[in-house]
């Protein structure tokens, strides 16, 4: 129950600094774009925050 509130939490406070969810991320990659690599948390983490900070950022669906 602790760990379940904690991961939501957690989850909470990364989508209020623009960080997406990496673990819906990688179910998204796998579901509808399965020819591509999924990258590491660290590169994922990287790339979302200069998408958000050049302006670039976006949906790729």
């Amino acid at each position: 129950m602790i760990a379940r509130v904690w991961k939501w939490a957690v989850q909470t406070a990364r989508l209020c600094c623009g960080v997406p969810d990496y673990d819906a991320y990688v179910r998204h990659l796998r579901a509808h774009h399965p020819e591509r690599q999924v990258p590491s948390y660290k590169e994922f983490f990287r790339e979302r925050q200069e998408a958000r900070y050049r302006g670039t950022g976006g949906r790729c669906c």
